[in-house]
């Protein structure tokens, strides 16, 4: 896949570019943005972080992909599925879809609109049987994008994430959402 791109209404969701550096970067270090995680991605891990998902995105269409206005390139944040990795609390092969925005263009309804164009790429291109997503138990704003592009709420899959550090037990449960191909078909 040379060159990853979906297009909604209004955005461009693709590969990140070298003058994305800058926004990538504010998403993983500012403290809203960041509010439910552990920690904080200095310029260093940022820009690493980065070069890794332009490399996954290109390979295969997964990964947290820039979402972008679509008349001025500018990016906004990240949207995207990936593949967990986590498979002490999830099956192999589980897909996650998440997000994550810069504060300037919350409450806009971006991420809700590249969700669901994921969500189509997922089920009608990639062919996956489901895609999970989840988020600290309190992250009201991320719980309310899994509701309004159509996830059921799957508390029997609810956990404490194995990565957050006992330093932060506040952020350690988190709430799994869940859709299937055929739930998608329906919506």
């Amino acid at each position: 896949m040379d060159e990853f791109v979906l297009e909604t209404n209004r955005l461009v969701i693709r590969n990140w570019i070298e003058k994305d550096r800058d926004l990538f970067y504010q998403i993983n270090s500012d403290d809203a943005v960041m509010e439910f995680f552990p920690f904080r991605r200095d310029r260093t891990a940022a820009n690493k972080m980065m070069d890794e998902l332009k490399v996954s995105i290109k390979d295969n269409g997964y990964g947290f992909t820039a979402v972008a206005l679509k008349e001025t390139n500018e990016v906004l944040g990240f949207c995207g599925l990936s593949e967990l990795t986590a498979d002490d609390v999830f099956p192999h092969n589980t897909m996650e879809i998440g997000w994550r925005l810069a504060p300037q263009f919350w409450g806009k309804g971006y991420i809700t609109e590249a969700a669901v164009k994921l969500l189509q790429f997922g089920f009608e291109t990639l062919q996956l049987p489901e895609i999970i997503s989840f988020a600290v138990h309190n992250n009201l704003r991320s719980l309310a994008v899994m509701k309004r592009i159509g996830m059921i709420r799957t508390p029997h899959l609810d956990f404490d994430h194995p990565r957050v550090p006992d330093t932060h037990p506040h952020l350690k449960r988190h709430l799994v959402y869940k859709m299937t191909a055929e739930e998608f078909i329906q919506n």
